[in-house]
């Protein structure tokens, strides 16, 4: 469980996050939706502790995150960040491997254990085949399929991507969801990331939050939240929710820039 109060996040002295009160309930797995600049990496970033908030505070099962030890927090919580490093010159199975370094003492090498967690990491991801494969001569949706291995490799409690399809077409789209899909139901791991895709987000996500402007605009289940008002006030688009005859389960269609916004817009 991961929850932010009061949480005030400032850059050059403007509030990037203002006073967030939200509670990301453990074991589902949650989307945080919204417009560029609204503030979704900064509160993932302030979540795992890459940033610091002004004032307010985060919790992670309870505990604020300043009281956790640095190696106690990453086997309890991984992070995937957006923008993908420089592609380096290593093999998949190396990689993966550095997920078991909050496992280890100083110079303390991979035991038979760390070894079986890491091919395990491989084959939830679809990676095992490819293993001794160097990083640089994978595609992008299997530079992400490793990069998630790695931080499944920390076994987390909670994992946190961040855009985590972007650049991605969408057959690796699906692949990426699938898998978050699936370490949540099998692996019991709470996920929270921050997507664009709406219909992405009303498929895969047990819980959604939409921001806005710094603020939270709205928490809750899909059908709760996604609808044609939020649209207009979120996204400045036009658009028609529908309900899916199968499952019940919404879609977003017909969707159109708002003529203000056009105007805006010049």
């Amino acid at each position: 469980m991961i929850r932010t109060e009061q949480l005030t996040v400032k850059y050059r002295g403007h509030a990037v996050l203002d006073q967030i009160n939200v509670l990301f309930e453990q074991g589902l797995v949650h989307s945080i939706l919204g417009p560029n600049g609204c503030g979704k990496s900064t509160l993932l970033k302030t979540l795992s502790r890459q940033l610091k908030g002004e004032s307010g505070a985060v919790y992670v099962d309870g505990k604020e995150v300043k009281d956790w030890g640095t190696k106690s927090f990453a086997r309890h919580l991984a992070i995937l960040s957006q923008v993908q490093e420089r592609s380096i010159d290593i093999r998949v199975h190396d990689l993966v491997s550095y997920g078991r370094f909050p496992h280890k003492g100083w110079m303390q090498k991979l035991d038979d254990e760390d070894i079986k967690v890491v091919q395990n990491a491989l084959e939830l991801t679809g990676m095992a085949s490819l293993a001794n494969r160097n990083v640089q001569e994978l595609s992008g949706g299997e530079r992400q399929r490793a990069r998630i291995a790695m931080a499944i490799a920390q076994q987390p409690k909670l994992l946190l991507l961040d855009e985590p399809t972007t650049y991605l077409d969408l057959c690796h789209q699906l692949e990426i969801l699938e898998l978050a899909r699936h370490l949540n139901r099998v692996q019991k791991m709470t996920i929270v990331m921050v997507l664009h895709d709406l219909n992405h987000a009303l498929s895969y996500s047990d819980r959604i939050t939409v921001m806005k402007n710094g603020s939270i605009y709205s928490h809750g289940a899909p059908c709760e939240v996604v609808n044609e008002e939020m649209l207009r006030e979120v996204f400045h688009v036009e658009a028609c929710v529908e309900k899916l005859d199968v499952d019940g389960s919404l879609f977003i269609k017909s969707m159109k820039l708002l003529l203000d916004k056009r105007r805006l817009m010049g």
